[in-house]
């Protein structure tokens, strides 16, 4: 928290912009915490509301950019070339690129509140080489709908944002835990079902 009042106090709304963009691409920043934080003084009346929510709105979308364009530059041929080491076939590259065909493009717009995933599916995205206006169109949506909603919980619960952040993301880690199970187990049954089908055309 000291950190961060210390850049917004310094650097402002290029403090939020630089802070969200180097938090998407990876650095280890609080990204929602930042957010409801902004929020929380623009309530305040430290800061302007509008200002802020582009400030990370446009940093947020400026690193998932540059994650895209890094997977799509380096990403699938670094991937094909030490991808085995971590059991990362060429095929099974090929079914990432379908799976994104697929569902990808909703997983860009309700990756942002998942922890962990906003800050590899965008290199997976590049990696897949999808498509870069289909990528920016659900990826912005998703980033604006993110950084609207925990800026609004800083700036409309007021002093309580601390505590309203906190009970979401638990129920955050606990829907992402439900989620990726049931993701599993759809793909475990699909998978399954298929190779079956598969041994009775040989039989």
């Amino acid at each position: 928290m000291e950190t961060l009042n210390y850049w917004i106090q310094h650097y402002g709304y290029g403090g939020i912009y630089a802070l969200l963009m180097l938090g998407i691409v990876g650095v280890p920043v609080p990204d929602e915490t930042l957010l409801a934080l902004s929020g929380f003084l623009a309530f305040k009346g430290e800061l302007s509301l509008l200002p802020a929510f582009l400030a990370a709105f446009l940093g947020s979308i400026t690193g998932i950019t540059i994650s895209y364009f890094i997977g799509r530059g380096f990403g699938r041929a670094v991937l094909e070339k030490y991808g085995h080491y971590i059991h990362l076939s060429r095929e099974r590259l090929e079914k990432s690129r379908l799976w994104f065909k697929k569902i990808g493009r909703w997983a860009l717009l309700l990756g942002y509140f998942i922890p962990g995933l906003r800050h590899i599916i965008s290199l997976l995205a590049g990696s897949a080489k999808m498509n870069y206006p289909e990528f920016a169109l659900y990826t912005y949506a998703g980033g604006f709908i993110w950084a609207a909603t925990f800026i609004s919980i800083g700036y409309y619960f007021g002093e309580k944002w601390k505590n309203i952040l906190q009970a979401i993301h638990h129920h955050i880690i606990l829907s992402s835990i439900v989620l990726i199970l049931l993701v599993s187990g759809i793909i475990i049954i699909r998978n399954f079902l298929a190779k079956k089908k598969n041994l009775r055309m040989e039989d």
